[in-house]
């Protein structure tokens, strides 16, 4: 079996473990994995922008309220305050490394407004492909300076005395490879292919999160899943997301009498927090309404949407209309591997960034744009941190003896329309309780993968059901609504009970609900 050593290994290619490898290169030797090629992540899809307290009539505090408001007060303060106060530091970091935003005809970097957002503090670059750019560029930075091997699937971490050592994975050969390291950076992104719809890449199946869990990490706020509320959908298909800097362009969500929907229903109007916007149209949609983005007011949407617009030609949707059909669907998991400010496990050696870990920041609802600012911040803070560790002895080869295993599961469609059905944007005892029988008939009772490792699909539906398992249990759990969890059992929230708990999932011998 084919061994790799190196000092800082990174799982994942999106923005933050870009950054984390930008910032460590010079320092550390880095190898950089990647599940499918460089650009199949999360971040290279992010259309709207990143969010920053940078204009001069917004300030932190005010930032940090919208924060608060549309998290749901769920918020780890500490965590959000440092996001807050560091957002007009790391821009002007990105634009130090020529990062491309857009700027207005006076050379101003040019500023938008989106959901939850009472000012205008988005930047975004290429119009409504700020992802890309921005995974472009880093990409352009590292070029030939740091090891990636890609289409290279982690399996499990190695622990080895309550230590993360590194991790087996199989290659694009679907061989079996080790990779030994002082430090092991999980930044694999969220679930969203949990479930269908999503607005999520293919490839971002919750691995990283299941594989942290198997090896004893802390994860936290499982039950808090983000649905956006426009996803292009047409004739049941779904072709993407429909960035919500469309509304903060002026757009407005209509039915197919022409009615607002969102008139009346909170302050913000079309421009609330997506947890709102995306139960009200749930609930539209499940009364037999069509739901249309009515575009006719944004001017020049072609030049300001060019990535939405090749969509709608995709979809067969005729813009002349000013009507794009969208419906809800997965986007964001705001729970993930416990860290702290500096990306760091309940298990040494181990680290997360990015939209895998749970710095708390998002509460109980992300706000728009705050992905790409929380990835880059604490990619930051990881990358301090691991370049300051001292250097650890270099353990022996774990002994593996190579038996490749099939797993009997379920289609991986079948697995995520269960969890859209049963622990989707509205949840129940019943529906819970249905979909977590179901879930572990499925999964193994002890899944040793040092002895009987899976093929790469087997092991992509594993990691499906565990992080399905882990989001469906949680939210049983927690007997109240709030943000993005809604129970019709228990519609209010309830502070006393629930404002100040979490939900911590740690792997025991035995675990059950």
């Amino acid at each position: 079996m084919k061994t790799y050593r190196t000092d800082t290994l990174i799982v994942g290619g999106g923005l933050s473990a870009l950054v984390a490898a930008y910032q460590l290169n010079a320092h550390h030797h880095v190898i950089l994995i990647t599940k499918c090629g460089e650009r199949d992540s999360n971040s290279y899809m992010a259309q709207g922008g990143i969010a920053a307290t940078a204009p001069a009539d917004d300030d932190w505090k005010a930032h940090l309220d919208d924060t608060l408001k549309g998290g749901h007060h769920y918020n780890d303060l500490e965590s959000t305050k440092y996001m807050i106060k560091q957002s007009a530091s790391i821009i002007d970091w990105l634009i130090s490394l020529g990062a491309p935003f857009d700027r207005d005809d006076s050379g101003a970097v040019h500023l938008t407004r989106e959901g939850g957002h009472r000012i205008s503090r988005i930047l975004h670059a290429g119009g409504d492909a700020t992802g890309a750019h921005l995974v472009n560029h880093m990409l352009g930075l590292l070029k030939d300076s740091v090891e990636t091997h890609t289409n290279t699937q982690a399996m499990d971490l190695l622990i080895d005395g309550g230590r993360c050592i590194g991790l087996w994975a199989r290659d694009e050969h679907d061989e079996m490879v080790m990779y030994l390291a002082n430090q092991v950076i999980i930044a694999t992104g969220g679930s969203g292919q949990v479930y269908s719809p999503t607005t999520n890449n293919a490839s971002v199946t919750g691995d990283g999160l299941a594989m942290a869990y198997r090896a004893g990490a802390a994860l936290v706020d499982m039950e808090f899943v983000q649905f956006h509320p426009t996803l292009l959908s047409k004739d049941g298909q779904t072709f993407g997301l429909v960035s919500e800097a469309v509304r903060g362009e002026g757009a407005k969500l209509v039915n197919q009498k022409g009615q607002q929907m969102m008139a009346g229903v909170h302050e913000l109007a079309d421009l609330a927090p997506r947890d709102i916007v995306a139960k009200t149209l749930y609930k539209a949609k499940m009364a037999g309404d069509d739901i249309y983005l009515d575009i006719t007011s944004v001017k020049n949407f072609e030049l300001r949407f060019p990535t939405i617009t090749k969509l709608c030609h995709q979809a067969g949707v005729d813009l002349s209309t000013g009507l794009i059909p969208v419906s809800p669907g997965a986007h964001f998991l705001m729970g993930g591997i416990r860290t702290d400010l500096y990306g760091r496990t309940n298990i040494e050696g181990l680290y997360a960034c990015g939209e895998a870990a749970c710095t708390g920041v998002h509460g109980a609802n992300r706000l728009a744009s705050h992905s790409l600012l929380e990835g880059v911040t604490f990619a930051l803070n990881v990358a301090e941190t691991i370049r300051k560790q001292p250097i650890v002895q270099t353990p022996e080869i774990p002994r593996m003896i190579e038996c490749y295993t099939e797993i009997d599961c379920p289609e991986k469609t079948t697995i995520q329309q269960l969890m859209f059905q049963n622990a989707g944007i509205i949840r129940s005892k019943e529906s819970l309780e249905e979909l977590i029988c179901w879930l572990e008939n499925l999964l193994p009772e002890e899944l040793n993968t040092m002895t009987c490792q899976p093929s790469k699909e087997a092991m992509e539906k594993i990691n499906l059901l565990t992080v399905g398992w882990l989001i469906a249990t949680s939210a049983l759990k927690r007997t109240e609504s709030r943000g993005s969890h809604f129970r019709s059992d228990y519609p209010e929230k309830n502070d006393s009970e629930w404002l100040e708990q979490k939900i911590v999932r740690e792997r025991r011998l035995v675990e059950s609900y």
